[in-house]
């Protein structure tokens, strides 16, 4: 079967982002290239003075931020992707359910199917956000509340899912509609119409902030320096050693409670039949793997290191939407290279079409949060929440 062909955009996006997610990984580019990077490098100028003028303007009260009564958690990062914002958000939301709180989780829904630009910019309507989940029942499908609501709405019964652009317009909803008390942001720390009262900020223990520089020429969103408005930071993907970088951030934030965690991996699901198998089946099998992450190594390696031979690895650029054709691909490769099965993401899962009949079996790894150090702290977090300290910022 021939190998579908990725756009153009969608080639120099992974190439780009490859070079910028690190340290001196532009060293040996091409002197076209480089040119290319330093027409970013004066466009992330502009972007970080487009930022510092709206923070300005929240500042002096030009923009308003609008609170809506409740505890709203805003979980974010200063960095573009790949610190591993679904499992905190999915780790919080079950853990204040579990503590008696209506929880509804607000997303933007990214990449998820919308009307067209020209229609959202010249038909202007008012429409309610979508309701992924309810807290009792998955509504929408990945394709229409997007890829991240849909994995939260499915792994959290009891915890209300809503999707819009609007997320005070959604907070709202979830309040007045569906009776919850606590707000989780997804991916909030730059939204700052909803006004938040504890800020959660996480960054990647093994590459921090990227090369330093902003969007686009780095994966800052904003400057490091601004990481002083976290309450708690939760440091992901650490290493056995985080002396350095958390010398690094508390250089930047020198009162915030830092967490230290880990993406562990906890059993293997098969994507279509939902069979489960623990992850020992994982030593020495010969794997391939599908993916569309920010940062698909990571996932790879953690497969090596449970004792898989991983043999093929196919990567398609962030949050990719797969039709049949590049699955199968996938899947027929895998059959061809004589491997047990393909393995890709829980992200990448929701986002596969339905197929009746496959090659070799294809399963995703499902991913928690394992909390290495700082437990106390997020007990401590989670205390605040549940009974209302009035020195807080809500």
């Amino acid at each position: 079967m021939r190998k579908p062909r990725q756009t153009a955009v969608e080639r120099l996006e992974k190439y780009l982002v490859k070079i910028i997610q690190e340290k001196g990984a532009d060293r040996d580019v091409s002197g076209g290239m480089r040119a290319l990077l330093s027409f970013l490098k004066a466009l992330s100028f502009l972007f970080a003075a487009v930022v510092a003028v709206r923070y300005f303007f929240y500042r002096i009260g030009l923009l308003r931020r609008f609170p809506l009564g409740v505890q709203v958690i805003s979980i974010g990062n200063v960095t573009a992707g790949g610190t591993g914002k679904t499992p905190v958000t999915e780790l919080f939301a079950r853990t204040l359910a579990a503590e008696g709180r209506r929880v509804a989780i607000l997303s933007r829904g990214y990449r998820r199917k919308e009307r067209p630009l020209w229609q959202r910019l010249l038909v202007q309507t008012i429409s309610p956000p979508l309701v992924v989940s309810d807290g009792r029942h998955v509504l929408l499908d990945a394709a229409i509340g997007g890829d991240e609501p849909y994995m939260l709405a499915s792994n959290l019964p009891g915890v209300a899912v809503v999707v819009d652009r609007d997320r005070v317009k959604a907070g709202r909803w979830a309040v007045r509609r569906l009776g919850c008390d606590t707000l989780i942001l997804d991916d909030g720390f730059q939204y700052q119409r909803l006004k938040h009262a504890v800020e959660v900020v996480l960054v990647d223990a093994t590459n921090p902030f990227g090369n330093g520089h902003m969007l686009p020429r780095g994966i800052l969103r904003e400057p490091v320096r601004h990481l002083k408005r976290a309450d708690i930071i939760f440091l992901t993907k650490c290493p056995d050693d985080t002396t350095e970088v958390t010398r690094e951030i508390r250089a930047l934030n020198s009162t915030a409670e830092i967490v230290e965690c880990r993406h562990s991996p906890k059993l293997l699901r098969n994507v279509w039949s939902r069979e489960e198998l623990p992850l020992a089946w994982l030593a020495g099998k010969t794997l391939c793997t599908l993916s569309g992450i920010a940062s698909p190594r990571g996932f790879e390696d953690s497969l090596r290191r449970m004792g898989a031979k991983v043999v093929w690895c196919e990567r398609y650029a962030d949050h990719h939407r797969y039709d049949p054709g590049e699955v199968l691909y996938a899947l027929n490769r895998t059959a061809d290279i004589g491997a047990d099965a393909l393995v890709t993401t829980e992200k990448d899962a929701v986002r596969f079409p339905r197929l009746e009949t496959t090659p070799v079996p294809c399963f995703y790894l499902r991913i928690a949060i394992d909390i290495l150090k700082g437990r106390e702290h997020f007990n401590r977090i989670i205390n605040r929440i549940c009974f209302y300290d009035h020195g807080s910022k809500h």
